[in-house]
């Protein structure tokens, strides 16, 4: 199916209306950021429990973009049309939805419903930003679309995962009983500007530790693989995915695999850093394997990854270099 315009459903200039639910997070202030470069009006709406308005500092004098403190989990109300809404509100990090396990459930079950409704009542369309999470630790390798997962509900990983398998299976609902026009992204490991540097993930605390000179931190044997995108293509996809009529799940990610010692070891030539590598436990319920079976999103959406791991990689090691360089 080919890619379309999404077409506004009032008369205005420009690209149309959207709200970014987790507009201030990681991927909902880079969404953002190429939506109003893209000529769209943009209503952000976050409730700063893992986000934060640094991150979309850059917008705020722009006059299409419009920041709103807002927690899902309670009400959403956007006054006047919308053509867009862009699900991305959720704890996304294992320090995150470990330590606000009740709150991650409560916003893929709870601010979900709300997001829908929302979608609904505009008569918009909604992307839902689900994970590669939803398939566990697989035993189907690589993941397709159509793999059920292997997902441990009462593990501590569960209350993530089992979170966007409900919000997958209401966005579905939705659209089928409610005639709802939306759209299931799973996206993979994402990494690049924004991220956190204590926020768990192992590219941010690897380039944390490289940069202070201390060991990096590696799970296990490091054996085990992710298959990383740059935040750019990963933002690509998903706009490619809300411009076309498909319903999905699409797998937005890279499928190129590398292990976590070979990343922290990337990272290590990237930082020019001296540090050693320190193996540590594996996490509960830890993935073994992860990559992307892409092909839907590149006969459909005429997508895939742009960018190199090691540029990708280098441009995330200078903007955390500037980062340390400000004063807090």
């Amino acid at each position: 199916m080919p890619v379309r315009p999404l077409a506004p459903s009032h008369a205005r200039a420009g690209a149309g209306r959207a709200v970014v639910t987790g507009g201030a997070g990681f991927l909902g202030s880079h969404l953002c950021t190429a939506l109003v470069r893209g000529g769209w009006d943009v209503v952000c709406l976050d409730s700063f429990l893992t986000g934060g308005a640094a991150n979309v500092a850059h917008l705020v004098d722009e006059p299409t973009f419009h920041l709103r403190r807002c927690d899902l989990v309670d009400f959403v109300h956007v006054p006047g049309a919308v053509d867009l809404v862009l699900h991305f509100a959720s704890p996304a990090s294992p320090v995150d939805y470990l330590q606000l396990p009740i709150e991650t459930l409560k916003v893929g079950a709870v601010g979900t419903l709300h997001a829908l409704g929302l979608a609904r009542e505009k008569g918009a369309r909604l992307v839902l930003a689900s994970t590669s999470e939803v398939y566990g630790d697989p035993q189907v390798h690589p993941q397709p679309e159509d793999y059920w997962g292997h997902v441990n509900p009462v593990g501590p990983r569960g209350v993530y995962d089992e979170a966007k398998r409900y919000a997958e299976a209401l966005t579905t609902a939705y659209r089928t009983a409610h005639g709802t026009d939306t759209a299931i992204v799973r996206i993979f490991n994402t990494y690049g500007p924004r991220m956190r540097p204590h926020d768990g993930r192992a590219i941010p605390t690897f380039i944390r530790q490289a940069l202070a000179g201390e060991p990096l931190t590696v799970a296990g044997d490091g054996s085990q693989t992710r298959s990383v995108c740059y935040v750019d293509d990963l933002v690509a996809g998903v706009l490619a995915l809300a411009t076309s009529e498909h319903p999905g799940p699409v797998n937005v990610g890279s499928p190129e695999e590398l292990t976590v010692r070979r990343i922290a070891e990337d990272v290590l030539a990237a930082t020019g850093s001296r540090s050693s590598l320190r193996l540590v436990g594996r996490p509960v319920d830890d993935p073994e394997v992860r990559r992307p079976d892409i092909t839907r999103a590149r006969a459909l959406l005429g997508w895939e990854p742009r960018v190199p791991w090691r540029e990708g990689l280098a441009r995330t090691v200078d903007w955390f270099r500037e980062q340390a360089r400000v004063p807090a």
